[in-house]
């Protein structure tokens, strides 16, 4: 249906994972068709900072962030840093890989069970695990490092405290080039399977609004602060106490943005486009309204 709709369309020969991973040939056939702008959608290519680059170092425009802020945000550990030194709170845990168990047993412990691992160089729900009590870390370690090489290649994982039942909240960024920063709201994706996103709801049922104005304000600063530009999303766990912690930061436009777009009214694929185009936000913080309620409901299978 979306190919039917398109002016113009050119065949990416390959399998489907290599056709849109070997980012060579889009930018061949780009280059061919005189476009001058690549959209990477929200998978494959949409977090790859080399694929940003080489689209800016062949002339085109990348929708998007700028490499080096893809390239931040897509090491878990590195932007966990980043953002703590601007103010931004985190997860007390590691700031640089851990390869050998032991040393990660070590961490744990200084850091009191429970505990949390994650991999360094994935996201998804991959490569994670929990770890209630000291005699299961080894063997969640070893799980945990064993998945992240299958998916993602590599086995470094990071260590962090683990909160029970947190809320987890993310707020939605829009930025220009010209330092205007705006968020559109939170979206709470609290309702998990295996750490897979199960049912988003804007705004947030769960938040009071001296929180939900701390996170927005939060986000807005730290991408103010380093110079974001495009749109993106801040990931948050918010705990009993309503205290806040930054756990990463999604470059791409996020499956769920539609119900940000529902009750804003504002087309975010749009804004994007604009914003890669040169121009200016054409609103104001002030001038956003939200209204209603919307929620989106994942069919995992």
């Amino acid at each position: 249906v979306w190919v039917s709709r398109a002016d113009e369309c050119y065949p990416i020969v390959g399998n489907p994972i290599d056709a849109y991973l070997k980012y060579d040939r889009i930018i061949t056939i780009a280059k061919k068709s005189g476009c001058d702008a690549i959209h990477p959608g929200y998978g494959f290519l949409s977090e790859s900072a080399e694929f940003a680059q080489a689209c800016f170092d062949n002339g085109l425009i990348f929708i998007g962030p700028k490499p080096q802020h893809i390239e931040l945000f897509g090491d878990k550990m590195a932007s966990k840093v980043a953002m703590k030194k601007i103010g931004v709170p985190v997860l007390e845990g590691t700031d640089t890989p851990v390869i050998n168990k032991s040393e990660g047993e070590r961490i744990a412990s200084e850091i009191g069970f429970p505990v949390i691992i994650k991999a360094a160089f994935g996201g998804g729900g991959r490569g994670m695990r929990i770890v209630l009590k000291a005699k299961d870390f080894s063997d969640m370690f070893d799980s945990a490092t064993n998945e992240a090489i299958k998916y993602f290649g590599k086995g470094e994982v990071f260590i962090e405290k683990y909160v029970q039942n947190p809320r987890h909240i993310e707020i939605q960024i829009v930025a220009d080039q010209y330092g205007n920063v705006v968020h559109l709201g939170e979206r709470d994706c609290s309702i998990q399977r295996r750490h897979q996103k199960v049912i988003e709801i804007t705004p947030s049922p769960l938040l009071n609004d001296a929180v939900r104005q701390k996170l927005s304000k939060i986000s807005v600063d730290a991408m103010l602060a380093l110079g974001y530009e495009s749109v993106g999303t801040v990931e948050y766990l918010v705990d009993a106490e309503d205290n806040v912690y930054f756990i990463e930061m999604n470059t791409r436009v996020q499956v769920e943005h539609p119900v940000t777009e529902i009750v804003t009214g504002i087309d975010i694929i749009q804004r994007m486009i604009e914003i890669a185009a040169g121009d200016k936000l054409k609103f104001t913080q002030e001038q956003i309204k939200f209204r209603g309620y919307a929620i989106e409901f994942r069919i995992n299978s």
